[in-house]
């Protein structure tokens, strides 16, 4: 008889060694994901009128500035973990490997990046924006797999069947310096995971009906985006900045959907100006 254990167990290590290289399964995770980013948008922008192989072009542009983004978005909003008292120091501050990337950081340099490849090739920005909506969350999906390797930012300790199992060297430290004796929490990473799954379906189905333009597809998934972080938010417990009782992620989560919704209401009262084919949303 097979004995299913009631938790999800997390991985020994998150790194394996091919001779003397280090194959370490959170950068693993990234590139994976942005492979299927790069994939999604080159079939969604070819089925949109632009040329195969453009996304690919822009994504030379817009990968690396996204990765610095969300390093640099990491080291802001967390600078007591490498700088303070007993902080890491700054060489650990260039470990991108052992996480510690920032979505939003990800996101407004990666914007940049691809505004400039965008100008670079001939692409329209908005159009490519669009047809990058759906892959971004898979992309994140993805991503946040590198997260369970690396056994961090889980939430709340739970009785659930489907808690996550952490190693004591991975659990919070109590004021008395030993780990928390709880063996399970929520995990938040796969929550997040799904969500972003299930979003980048509703964009999918939702465009295939309406036929987005002018950015609006890249809109509707950061609204849904941030709708989901706001409550995944709540439930971890790594150490964060609070302003009146919310994480700064969290306040992040409410003024962008914000701007997203009202970019999103804004620019469907225009008339569209962009061509799009019958099989658009092919992914």
């Amino acid at each position: 008889m097979i004995v299913v254990p009631a938790y999800i167990p997390s991985p020994s290590h998150g790194v394996v060694h091919l001779g003397p290289l280090p194959i370490r399964f959170y950068a693993l995770c990234i590139i994976l994901g942005v492979v299927v980013a790069a994939m999604v948008a080159d079939r969604r922008l070819v089925a949109r009128g632009g040329r195969k192989g453009a996304a690919a072009d822009v994504a030379t542009w817009a990968v690396p500035f996204g990765l610095v983004g969300a390093r640099i978005y990491h080291l802001v909003t967390n600078p007591e973990l490498y700088w303070g008292k007993d902080g890491q120091g700054t060489v650990a501050a260039l470990k991108i490997w052992d996480g510690g990337l920032g979505i939003w950081g990800a996101v407004i340099f990666g914007a940049l990046g691809a505004y400039i490849g965008c100008r670079r090739y001939n692409v329209s920005f908005a159009m490519f924006a669009d047809a990058l909506a759906p892959g971004l969350p898979l992309a994140q999906a993805i991503g946040r797999w590198g997260n369970w390797f690396n056994q961090e930012l889980y939430g709340r300790a739970t009785s659930l069947p489907w808690g996550l199992q952490i190693d004591p060297a991975h659990r919070p430290v109590l004021a008395d310096g030993t780990p928390d004796p709880h063996a399970y929490f929520q995990p938040t990473f796969l929550y997040e995971s799904l969500w972003d799954v299930a979003v980048a379906l509703v964009v999918i189905w939702l465009d295939r009906r309406r036929h987005f333009t002018r950015g609006r597809a890249f809109a509707l998934y950061v609204a849904l985006y941030t709708f989901g972080r706001f409550w995944i938010e709540s439930l971890r417990i790594d150490d964060a900045h609070k302003f009146l009782g919310l994480r700064l992620n969290d306040w992040v989560s409410v003024v962008v959907f914000a701007g997203a919704v009202g970019y999103f209401w804004v620019m469907g009262r225009r008339p569209a100006t962009e061509p799009v084919e019958t099989n658009t949303l092919a992914v």
